[in-house]
């Protein structure tokens, strides 16, 4: 049985490794071959390789892979903000609409 890592104890290099090995998991389990899957995602067989063996790609390149793969479902939920009371939704809320202050005008003397 594969031991979970644990994302808020690992290291980057950790992490981009463990999910390399989910996604080679992943193909396997659905019994592909690694050109196949970088034909479906339009990327090379070496770019699938480097990702599932050493945690190494472009952000757009993981992308295509999990599409390939038929994972882009897991994706919606990376990221949200999520609230615990009503003071942090109230808190996101005000943090979205933020706009970067304006530069005071500056006086002409």
């Amino acid at each position: 049985m594969h031991r979970m890592l644990d994302f808020g104890l690992a290291t980057a290099d950790e992490i981009c490794s463990e999910l390399g090995s989910r996604l080679r998991a992943v193909r396997l389990s659905l019994n592909l071959q690694q050109a196949d899957v970088a034909a479906k995602a339009g990327v090379s067989r070496g770019t699938v390789s480097t990702l599932e063996n050493k945690g190494q790609s472009t952000l757009a390149s993981f992308i295509r892979i999990v599409y390939a793969l038929g994972l882009e479902d897991q994706l919606q939920e990376l990221f949200i903000l999520k609230a615990h009371s009503i003071a942090e939704m109230e808190h996101n809320e005000r943090a979205k609409r933020k706009r970067a202050p304006r530069h005071p005008k500056q006086s002409s003397v």
